[in-house]
């Protein structure tokens, strides 16, 4: 593929112009990891330097930031579909996003509302796994728990 001039050319924009605008528009509706961006730009037939350029400008002009991304991520992960820290860490670890960035991500859990989201699943399970008894309807919680994410010791700790 021949490389693309990054100027505009007798009033027509290049194909490395129309992708960072495109890339812009999709980065600005919505906070964007590097890696959808990345799939993204191979979707476009964006290869080589000019995908590695337009990363880059991406991430001077703010409209990609992984920090802001992982906050993002978690806070709405956490308030609307009531997942614990285990789940968001693996998924946003399948997005390749740093450890320091998963750690700042993090901050914006509110120890009290997640416990209140563990509690509140709890009654949500209790009433779901009803025709259950003993054993059977404490194991069926505790799995439906583990799978929304939450530790061990935190489904332990509500079941008690």
């Amino acid at each position: 593929m021949p490389k693309k001039e990054r100027s505009e050319q007798g009033g027509i924009a290049t194909g490395y112009d129309h992708a960072l605008a495109k890339l812009q528009k999709y980065c600005a509706y919505q906070d964007r990891c590097h890696k959808e961006v990345r799939t993204k730009l191979l979707q476009l037939k964006v290869y080589g330097e000019d995908l590695e350029n337009i990363m880059s400008d991406l991430i001077q002009e703010d409209y990609l930031n992984e920090e802001r991304y992982a906050r993002s991520y978690v806070r709405g992960k956490y308030r609307m579909k009531k997942w614990g820290r285990e789940k968001i860490r693996m998924e946003l670890k399948q997005k390749q996003i740093s450890d320091y960035c998963i750690k700042k991500g993090f901050t914006e859990i509110e120890e009290g509302e997640y416990l209140e989201n563990l509690e509140s699943l709890l009654e949500k399970y209790v009433l779901q796994y009803d025709k259950h008894e003993g054993y059977v309807k404490r194991q069926k919680i505790y799995a439906a728990l583990r799978r929304k994410g939450y530790t061990n010791e935190e489904v332990l700790a509500v079941l008690n």
